[in-house]
């Protein structure tokens, strides 16, 4: 009888049908897990830009501060009402007249001529004002106030200079103006806010060329209009 030449505890191929069994269990799992498996992708919460629109070029209202007087102390009322009898006697006094001639004839109210002192209107806003300050050139348009606002863009135009230092060094932005239109159509109390010097002087350096208008008028008085216009200075 013949010997078996390897051992039997070291025989690699008694159980190799279980281990091909499992082996290929371990596969079709694996191979249905990458089926099956679902990637999902993540939101790009930082790629989106945002597009911010540029300011409108809208009228600044005016500053206007209003001084309230403080209210006034309340009465104090007495605990105890104390009744003073005066004895003093009366005396009358007799008034006499001051005229030199009591028979001098009296005028009446109609004979007084009436001077009627200029009073100091306070500014009325350029969008409620009855009547706009007219600029030149406006006269016979008939809406004298969208008239207005196109000859100032047009006067900013045509006076627009972009300052050099501000140039070199990429300085751009807007300037808010507000100025005066006086009584006389003259132009006054100019301010201005923005972000550098040099363009806030050329803003200014623009408004004082404006030209002389006809004032605005409220009931049918002239009076002073504030106005307000940003110039943008941007660079291409």
């Amino acid at each position: 009888m013949m010997k078996p030449k390897k051992h039997p505890k070291r025989d690699l191929n008694k159980n190799s049908g279980l281990y091909f069994v499992i082996g290929l269990i371990l596969v079709m799992a694996c191979t249905y897990m990458a089926f099956e498996w679902k990637t999902y992708d993540r939101p790009n919460y930082y790629g989106e830009d945002i597009n911010m629109p540029d300011d409108p070029l809208e009228e600044l209202p005016p500053i206007i501060t209003l001084d309230v007087p403080p209210p006034p102390p309340e009465p104090v009322i007495p605990d105890v009402i104390e009744i003073v009898i005066n004895e003093d006697p009366i005396i009358e006094t007799v008034v006499a007249s001051s005229e030199s001639n009591p028979d001098k004839e009296i005028l009446e109210v109609k004979d007084i001529d009436v001077i009627d002192d200029p009073v100091d209107m306070p500014p009325v806003p350029f969008s409620v004002i009855e009547e706009v300050p007219v600029f030149p050139g406006c006269e016979k348009a008939v809406d004298k106030r969208a008239c207005f606002q196109d000859q100032m863009n047009r006067h900013i135009r045509k006076n627009f200079r972009y300052p050099e230092i501000p140039l070199e060094m990429g300085i751009q932005g807007k300037v808010y103006m507000q100025f005066m239109i006086e009584t006389d159509g003259s132009i006054g109390h100019i301010q201005k806010r923005g972000p550098d010097k040099h363009l806030e002087a050329e803003a200014t350096r623009i408004i004082k060329l404006l030209p002389k208008m006809q004032p605005g008028k409220q009931r049918g008085t002239p009076v002073k209009v504030p106005f307000s216009i940003p110039i943008n200075f941007k660079l291409q």
